[in-house]
């Protein structure tokens, strides 16, 4: 059996990127079981004609061994995962012993997401990354929709991919919003939405302003490759911000036709760099 039909196991996190998963496979003929997580993945995303396992974060451990039990290979872990604290992940024993060993202080880094990945493939798994599956939800380079960004924005993106990949390299965040070659305003926890919404008030008078996100430099590509969509596009628009720039072959678009074409609609400029 090749690599491409080996049954997939999905564990679906918030957002459309798990549906569109669930498509690809069943247009390709994949075989594929779900595991969605419980107060992340939105059960109004997860296709009505197929089985969907559900699991607290904290209990994923039952949801890859329902996985092992439908003979998956394979695991993928796409959609986002809202950093929880100990207590919203209430662990279950094996949950316990995992964070005994890695300690406390990972929660939340990227040394939890190796931690996690060397855990599954422990149990027999092989993690890949979602690029490795649809590589068409990459972002491309260049002008990706109608509108392009001026002289003063290409600044801006410049210095915005000087800062988020410092910020990267720190294992913070992976955007920043930057306007008239000023930052007003880094990613850390909360996540782009809310790194937008937040910045709105900080815009300054006059043109401008590009949310930049970026891969960090030592990103684990299989999973939490940074994502944008058309709620990122409203979010830029409604913030009063003119564009919005990614690292090309290292950022996720989901929903890419419906990502572009609100952005043609809006305004607002998408580039790959």
């Amino acid at each position: 059996m090749t690599a491409k039909m080996q049954k997939l196991g999905i564990v679906a996190g918030s957002g459309s990127l798990p549906r569109a998963l669930i498509h690809e496979c069943q247009k390709t003929g994949r075989p594929f079981c779900v595991v969605a997580l419980k107060g992340h993945a939105n059960p109004d995303l997860m296709p009505a004609d197929i089985p969907v396992k559900w699991v607290r974060l904290g209990a994923v451990g039952t949801g890859f061994a329902e996985m092992k039990k439908q003979g998956a290979t394979q695991i993928v872990l796409i959609g986002g995962v809202r950093r929880p604290s100990l207590k919203e992940l209430c662990p279950d024993l094996r949950g316990l012993k995992f964070f005994a060993k890695i300690g406390l202080k990972a929660l939340g880094d990227d040394g939890l997401l190796r931690a996690v990945i060397g855990e599954i493939e422990k149990d027999g798994f092989k993690v890949v990354g979602i690029d490795d599956i649809m590589p068409s939800l990459l972002a491309p380079s260049g002008v990706l929709g109608k509108y392009e960004p001026t002289k003063a924005d290409e600044t801006d993106i410049t210095r915005g991919f000087e800062v988020a990949k410092l910020l990267g390299q720190a294992d913070v965040g992976q955007a920043v919003i930057v306007q008239q070659g000023l930052v007003l305003s880094v990613e850390g926890i909360e996540g782009t939405a809310q790194l937008i919404s937040r910045t709105a008030s900080l815009k300054r008078e006059g043109k401008g302003g590009v949310l930049v996100k970026v891969s960090k430099p030592n990103q684990e590509r299989r999973v939490d490759l940074p994502t944008i969509g058309p709620k990122t596009v409203q979010a830029i628009h409604d913030a009063g911000f003119y564009g919005i720039a990614v690292e090309s072959g290292s950022v996720l678009i989901a929903e890419y036709d419906k990502t572009i074409e609100l952005a043609n609609k809006l305004g607002i400029f998408v580039v790959g760099v």
